[in-house]
Formats: C-alpha cells, structure tokens, sequence
C-alpha cells in the first residue's frame, strides 16, 4: 500500500457521506416544491421547462461543475494545516453540495433526466467537446492537475487549489450569469444570480490569498 492509499481512502468515506447529503437535500427540494403543469409565459418557478430548455441545461451542468469543485476542496483539507484555506474549502463543500443537490431535485422534480444525452454547454448556444483529459467543461481541471492536488502538501497545495479554484469559479460565474438571464424559472434565476455573486467574491478573497503566499493567480 502507498502512502497515498490512507488519504484516498479517508476522502472515499467523506465523498460517499457528501453523496447521502446529495440525495437527502435533493429529497428536501422535492417536499419544498411541487411540479405544476406549465404555465403559458413558462416563467413560474413551479412550472417544469422543456428537456432542452436553459434551465435544465444549466442544472445538469452546473451539477457536474460543483462536483468537481468540491472533490477539489476536499483534497486541500486533506493536505494543508492552513485554517484560512480550510475554512473556504469547507465553505465551498456545503455552499457547491447544497446547490448540487437542489438541482438534482428540481430535475427529479420536473421529471427530467439528470444527464445531458449530447455534449455540455449546449443550453449557451455552443458546445464544449471534451478534450478527454477529465475536464469536461471551462474551468474544470484536468486529471493530472486533480493528482498534482492530491499529492501536494502545505503551502504548495494551497497555492495549486487557490489557482484551480479561481479558474473554476471563473467559469462557474459566467455559466450562472448566462443562466440568470435566459432561464425561464424563478429557481434557476435567483440559485445563479447568487451563484454569481457568491463565486466572484470568492474570486476576490482567493487573490488575496494568493498575493499574501507570494504568488499570482
């Protein structure tokens, strides 16, 4: 056994218990509010939009987007002592799995699939074919920087995931600003609105971070 194999099995415990998490917020989304048939303007948040509409689009994407964004914030905390850095994973884990898990239940809840059947992106007028390399959409990371995260310690996991992050949040911000103007529900537009806000200020805080390391984004 490597030495790696007790953190990979550590994170294995904490993704499943995220995972139950998942599933009970999306089972809460679905008490909360219940489908209604669709409305002839379609901009009630009660109103279930079509399969290829902005606001499923969004969610499917958006979901798989925060998935990876917290694996990432679980690996730092595995490998720095640094309160600051640990304290914004830890946020961005219960901000990013909450919001995955009301997406998930809104697509239950609106009796769509939770998987796109054709490529990501396509709810913004483009596609993003991807490269094969594990980032499956702008901003994503690729698998070989995941491992560079994992195997990273102290200051240097810090500085990876603070450049990572920021390069997800980016992207993040400009898929929830496109969904916050052309999504036809109430639901999506106010979670991507905050989504908005909430990344760039994290964009903001991560600079800082970096700057005080003595290092650029």
């Amino acid at each position: 056994m490597t030495a790696l194999a007790p953190a990979r099995s550590s994170r294995r415990l904490v993704l499943a218990g995220a995972a139950v998490l998942l599933v009970a917020l999306g089972l809460v989304a679905l008490m909360v509010v219940r489908p209604s048939a669709a409305t002839p303007s379609g901009g009630s948040s009660l109103s279930a939009p079509a399969d290829d509409s902005v606001d499923a689009g969004f969610a499917r994407d958006m979901a798989i987007h925060h998935q990876q964004a917290v694996e990432m914030s679980f690996i730092v905390r595995e490998g720095t002592d640094d309160e600051d850095v640990r304290r914004l994973a830890y946020d961005i884990i219960n901000t990013q799995a909450n919001q995955r898990g009301m997406m998930l239940g809104w697509l239950e809840m609106w009796g769509l699939p939770k998987s796109a059947a054709g490529p990501p992106m396509k709810w913004m007028g483009h596609t993003f074919t991807p490269t094969g390399d594990g980032s499956l959409m702008p901003g994503m990371a690729t698998d070989a920087e995941l491992a560079a995260l994992t195997a990273a310690k102290g200051e240097k996991a810090e500085i990876l995931f603070l450049r990572l992050m920021t390069v997800h949040h980016r992207a993040g911000a400009d898929m929830a600003q496109a969904a916050a103007g052309a999504a036809r529900t109430d639901a999506i537009r106010n979670l991507a609105e905050g989504m908005v806000r909430g990344q760039q200020s994290e964009i903001g805080l991560m600079a800082d971070m970096l700057k005080d390391r003595g290092a650029k984004p």
